[in-house]
């Protein structure tokens, strides 16, 4: 398996007897799995399926989905009658009828057709297509969207792993230039730690020897890197498993760097020595660059 970023971009087009629609979907990095998603809400049940095509084929990300889906004009027709106008024509009709008995005149019956041409009685309506083949196709069709989806952010998660690879790399030579600066510097640590003892042997009176001598170990833990770079060491050999194997591997790498940082940081306040702690800062500056690229990682 390959990284895979949490970056990626997709879209589509298709059509279906009168419906068209365009598919947009997009992604950036996110803690967990945020599905945000806009369907027609007439189209019951693609929603459900869309969520747990997305579920099942990513792991990480701020995954936006549109789904745009219009019908054409025309098509087959229906003719409604609207009972409110029926009602206030037959009203109108039944009250013209009496004015014109109490005066004596005689009107001439009115038919039904009559009554259908007055304005308003009979409304056009378009005959709703059943959904259930639309979303049958619709549902098909974004199983291939996805997998465009995913291999763009495949894509990208192979870009990311030679950047990475580079930068541990660099890592990995910084670590091996401190643990050679930290060994030459014993000596002037050693003759540091010496002539501070001498000095507080001459100027001091009864001074505690086991006392002094724990305060001198003390110092000397201080200053010895030895775990630290031991811990760079181990910290370059995971992150070089990690890239290897791939995957939704990002919460892992992103507790990797937080380590890397730890130890540089430490390395660092530790040097006592102006070669090593410019290496250190070099080492801080590769990291901080990891754990940008890392923040993509799925």
């Amino acid at each position: 398996m390959t990284l895979r970023s949490m970056t990626g971009f997709a879209s589509s087009q298709g059509s279906l007897g009168r419906h068209s629609w365009s598919w947009e979907i997009r992604s950036v990095n996110a803690k967990g799995l945020d599905l945000r998603l806009r369907v027609p809400d007439w189209l019951d049940g693609l929603e459900t399926q869309l969520r747990s095509q997305l579920g099942k084929a990513l792991a990480r990300g701020n995954i936006s989905l549109a789904l745009r889906v219009s019908r054409a004009e025309g098509g087959d027709t229906a003719l409604d009658l609207n009972p409110a106008v029926l009602a206030s024509i037959v009203q109108a009709l039944g009250g013209i009828e009496t004015a014109a008995v109490a005066v004596g005149l005689k009107l001439a019956p009115t038919s039904a057709a009559d009554i259908l041409s007055q304005r308003g009685v009979l409304e056009q309506s378009s005959i709703q297509d059943d959904p259930a083949p639309l979303v049958k196709e619709l549902t098909r069709e974004f199983v291939t969207l996805v997998a465009e989806f995913v291999q763009m952010r495949d894509a990208e998660g192979a870009v990311l792993a030679e950047i990475l690879t580079n930068q541990l790399s660099q890592v990995a030579q910084l670590t091996a230039l401190a643990a050679s600066q930290a060994e030459a510097r014993k000596p002037l640590v050693a003759a540091a730690l010496q002539a501070n003892l001498a000095k507080v042997l001459d100027n001091t009176e009864g001074v505690d020897p086991a006392r002094l001598a724990q305060e001198l170990a003390i110092l000397a833990v201080k200053s010895d890197v030895t775990e630290e770079i031991d811990r760079l060491g181990a910290h370059v050999v995971a992150a070089g498993k990690l890239l290897t194997k791939g995957g939704a591997v990002g919460r892992k790498f992103d507790f990797l760097m937080q380590e890397f940082n730890r130890e540089a940081n430490t390395l660092c306040a530790k040097a006592q020595n102006s070669d090593l702690t410019a290496t250190g800062l070099e080492l801080k500056a590769i990291i901080d660059q990891m754990r940008e690229q890392v923040q993509n990682i799925e």
